[in-house]
Formats: structure tokens, sequence, C-alpha cells
């Protein structure tokens, strides 16, 4: 927190060390180890009441939404596994933060606290704040990105994409080959190839690459992360070749905890000392704190002058003044607290080992499971899950309709759905086909997350009652969040009908 102009860490008990000691993660082991689970480090003091609809009325609302879950309402959804984004928990000092907000258009101190934490956590001395990431993206592609242009990066975001194919550029994805093997237990999956970088810009030329983009925590294949090495040998290319180097930090908190956890270098490092160590190598770094930090808005952040500059004039054009950049202001307070909280072990910890948890229960049954578990949440092989649904019946979107007919479970498709079309009309089919069971920081209780493991597994033994999709609607930009779509047959009633076989008069 912030008091009196200081930056104010936030309480950590043991993991303020001496610097003869070591930082190492703490652990909580159960007496029985056949009852160890995960432990929530937090205690609720708040609750929203859910509700669960009958599964004829989940029939129902899923045709009124054309298909696509991020059309359901969410008063027709039990658990709401759509994504992480906005939706996590915040602190009570987060809500307390809020209140303290300075709400001036210009001059705003709620801004100068939220840019001296910044500094703090990530050593950047320059600020343009952002309504959120995508809004940030938008202003990078507008400054940087120009017809012809090459922009590689690790593996794409559906967003960053369409900013980036929308300026005449393209995206190149460097992934390495363990990434897109989900079955492979690797343990940084997010890693750039460093020889395809190397090899890709000497065959463009460094004047048609506007900029490298490392996304930490890779959304897209399951959550993966990156290795702290792996970010700097990027960042050393970029040098090398006199090209920007840009982190996009929105899933950082989750790649942290790997870093820590996974990486030999980095386990007697505290958390603050692997973002600086990171942060103090990349030309620009932004991020929506709807996923880091826990609030709403973004921000890009840079050490170079020059490079904040030439975007700056973009941030009243498009998002807001310059203290505010379209964000509330009571969001930037706690903004500032949840990044200052991001530097605990014991609040990072929380997503991926609840995470874990999901994906070894369901692994254990048979199901098959992006491993090994990531960030964001578990997610689900829909490919092998259905393996007798094609690409062009769009098996993750299938799978994610199933699922909350299995259960009122919202998850989200990532794979052909997310994907936009050719220039010449045809598919540019997804190399994953997944189904992201999101899991918001600090939302669900361990009985919900058991409750979501056993749905999924009875939908697994009735795989076989799940057919495709096909588009009525489709938009041409961005078609997952609004396009509409409908059954190929009535494999659904089907599957309804078998629900309350199986269940009987159960919600």
């Amino acid at each position: 927190m912030v008091e009196s102009g200081r930056v104010i860490a936030p309480r950590a008990g043991r993991h303020h060390l001496s610097q003869n000691e070591t930082y190492i993660m703490s652990i909580v082991k159960f007496y029985k180890e056949e009852h160890q689970v995960p432990l929530e480090m937090h205690k609720v003091r708040v609750v929203q009441k859910l509700f669960l609809p009958t599964v004829e009325e989940r029939v129902q609302k899923l045709r009124e939404a054309g298909n696509n879950t991020f059309l359901l309402q969410n008063k027709d959804v039990f658990m709401d596994m759509l994504t992480d984004s906005g939706v996590n928990a915040m602190s009570d000092n987060q809500i307390a933060a809020s209140m303290q907000a300075d709400d001036s258009y210009a001059g705003s101190e709620t801004f100068n606290r939220l840019s001296r934490v910044i500094e703090h956590v990530f050593g950047t001395r320059y600020f343009l704040p952002a309504h959120q990431g995508r809004a940030c993206e938008n202003i990078l592609a507008e400054t940087f990105v120009k017809e012809g242009d090459v922009v590689p990066m690790n593996f794409h975001f559906t967003t960053t994409k369409a900013h980036i194919t929308r300026k005449g550029g393209r995206v190149e994805e460097l992934i390495i080959a363990e990434g897109l093997d989900p079955n492979l237990e690797y343990p940084f999956k997010g890693n750039f190839d460093i020889a395809r970088l190397r090899a890709l810009i000497e065959e463009v030329g460094a004047d048609h690459v506007p900029f490298v983009r490392i996304e930490a925590g890779t959304n897209l294949i399951g959550g993966q992360p990156l290795s702290m090495q792996n970010m700097l040998d990027v960042a050393a290319v970029c040098k090398e070749y006199g090209i920007m180097s840009v982190l996009d930090a929105s899933l950082l908190q989750d790649n942290l905890y790997f870093i820590k956890t996974r990486e030999e270098a980095a386990k007697n490092m505290s958390v603050a000392e692997i973002i600086r160590k990171i942060a103090d190598q990349m030309d620009l770094i932004y991020f929506s704190s709807r996923k880091l930090g826990f609030a709403r808005g973004g921000a890009i952040i840079s050490n170079n002058e020059s490079l904040i500059l030439k975007m700056k004039a973009f941030i009243p054009l498009y998002e807001g003044f310059l203290t505010y950049g379209g964000m509330e202001v009571r969001a930037m307070e706690a903004m500032a607290v949840g990044l200052m909280e991001t530097l605990d072990e014991e609040i990072i910890n929380q997503g991926p080992i609840f995470i874990e948890y999901l994906v070894k229960e369901l692994s254990e049954y048979g199901v098959p499971m992006v491993k090994p578990a990531g960030g964001l949440g578990a997610h689900i092989n829909a490919s092998e899950f259905l393996p007798n649904i094609p690409h062009e019946q769009y098996p993750a979107g299938a799978l994610a309709t199933a699922l909350y007919i299995a259960g009122g479970i919202r998850g989200m498709e990532r794979g052909s759905l997310s994907e936009q079309r050719n220039p010449d009309g045809s598919e540019n089919y997804a190399e994953l086909e997944l189904v992201r069971l999101a899991c918001p920081r600090r939302v669900f209780t361990l009985s919900q997350v058991k409750y979501c493991a056993d749905r999924v597994k009875w939908l697994y033994d009735n795989r076989e009652l799940i057919g495709g999709l096909k588009w009525v609607e489709e938009p041409e930009v961005l078609r997952f969040f609004f396009g509409r779509l409908q059954p190929l047959s009535d494999w659904q009633e089907k599957l309804a009908a078998k629900f309350r076989e199986d269940f009987g008069e159960s919600l």
C-alpha cells in the first residue's frame, strides 16, 4: 500500500528474510497424506448467492445464447469458469484503498500513488494508463506496426493478433515444439525457440520487426509459463538486433509462481527479485490489471522515455486523460495494492495450486488434460476428449456447451472458434482444441472445484453423445465473442435426457 507518498510493502510474515536466508515458498502438509488438498490462505467474509438452473432450463438458455458461452447470462450460470479477467476476488486492503481515491481529472494523487507502486515493483519510471490490456495492444499497434511488418511472439493472443493484422502486420509464433504437445510434462512450455527467432529476424530483416512480444503465462496453450532465463535470452536477442522487446505481463503472477517453484536459478530469489531481473531487461511492459493486480484497468510502462513519448498522445485520444486513461480511480487504488500483493508468495500460489488439484483429479480419471497444470485455469484437451468431432465442427466449442448442460458450468472455448479466418475465407484451424476452466482467485471453494470435476467426469463417460456445431451468425472479427452457432443434431437434448436418467431430480 502507499501512505503519505511512501510505498509500503504488504505484510508477508516470514517472507521478509535476512540476506543469508533463502526464499522458499511455504508448504502446509496434512498429517494424513490422503487428506492433502490445497489450503486457502484467506477467509471468506462476503458471499454472493448462486443459482443452478435445471438441466432442461440449461438446454434452453444455451439455445437462447446461440451456443456461445460468452452470450450466456451470468444469472443462469452456477460456476463461471469463463475467465479470470476482472473477476478475481479483491482483498480487504484493496477495497479499503479504493475509498481514498482522488478523482481529480488532472493532477490526481491516485495516479501518483499508482505510479510510485509501479516503479517500486517493476523499476520503471514512465507509466501510461489504459482501460485494460487490449487498449494497450491497440496503442502499441497504432504506434509501431505498419504494413508488411512481422511481430514474433511465443504464441498469439486473440486481441493482440487482431490489432496487429488490422494494421497490415502479421504474427509469427515461435513457441518451442514441447509447447504444442498437451500430454508432455515439460516445465516451461511457453518458451520461445531462440534459434527460430534469430532465423526469422535474419529472414525478414530487423527493420521489418517493430517489436518482439513475450507473453507470460501463455494463454492459448493452457496458461503455460516461460522460464526467467528464456525471457532474458529473448531480450538479449532483441538488443543484439536493435529490436524492441515487449513483455505482456497480464499473466505474470502465475508465471512468477512457476519460475519460483520450477526454475533452479530462481529458487533462492524473492518474487520481487525475479520481477526486477526480468523487467530490467525489457524495453517495454504492458498488462491488464484485470488479471495482474486483481483490479480493473491496464498499463504501459518503460524506462525508455522516447518510446513513451511516441505513444503518449494516443492515451487522451483513445482512453482518457493521462492521469486515468479510462480507468475508474477507485480501481487504480485497488490496482496499486494488488500489484504490491503480487510480491507475496502466499497470494500468488493460490491460483496454481487449485488448478493443479483440478488437473490431477481429472487426469487420474482419464480425462485428457493439458499437462503439466499451468496458470489461469485447467485446460481440457477437446481433440482427445471428442476424437470423432473434426475441426470443422468445433470440438472445443461443442465440449464447452456440453459442460454447461452437464453442470451449469461456463468454460471458454480456446480452439478453432477463437481463431480468425484466413484472408481467402478458409478456416485457420487451431493447433490445440482446448476448453478452459478458469479458476478466478479466491472465488470458488474446494467443494465447488470438486463439483466441477464430478460433472466433467460424468461428461467424459457420456462423451459419445456429444456432437458438433455450425455457425449461423459469424462476425468477421473476434467471432468467438458474439457469434452464434447451433448443434448439428439433437445431441444436446439426448445429453440432457441422459443426465435425468443418471441424476434423477438433481439439479
